[in-house]
């Protein structure tokens, strides 16, 4: 069966941009963790700033080896797409933990534990990586205009 070169080239470009986004998420589970559990920061905060950190990372990597082939808009044009995309996708993901956190107390009658928080943290960021994955494809590093 021959693979159309149109989805072989969206297999490559959606495998490299899951292991840079595999490594930022241990990035920002790791943070989270340290901010929540050692430092005793609150959920929302702890997240926000986890992503960010995890931010840099996903940058770099996503710019200079998932999307190197892409149109150069200039940097900064792209960085300020990159960081509005990755602004609304944090807060997102911030969102979507506090509705988990708040979903999870609500049925449990208690705050949720270290498991379930990791859980419910990690399926924000399954559907945040969904809409981020389209976002930089689609907005961020598109591809050079068809002549």
């Amino acid at each position: 069966m021959k693979i159309p070169a149109r989805l072989r080239r969206l297999v490559g470009v959606g495998s490299r941009f899951l292991v840079v986004g595999a490594l930022s998420t241990v990035i920002e589970i790791a943070v989270f963790n340290l901010l929540v559990f050692v430092f005793g920061w609150d959920l929302v905060v702890a997240k926000i700033v986890a992503s960010l950190v995890a931010l840099v990372n996903a940058y770099i990597g996503n710019r200079e080896w998932t999307f190197r082939h892409r149109d150069r808009r200039g940097r900064v044009s792209e960085l300020v797409l990159f960081l509005g995309v990755n602004l609304a996708c944090t807060l997102l993901g911030a969102a979507l933990v506090w509705l988990g956190v708040e979903a999870f107390t609500q049925l449990r009658g208690h705050a949720p534990g270290a498991l379930a928080l990791n859980i419910v943290n990690l399926i924000s960021i399954v559907i945040v990586v969904l809409i981020r994955f389209v976002l930089y494809h689609k907005v961020v590093f598109r591809g050079a205009p068809a002549s």
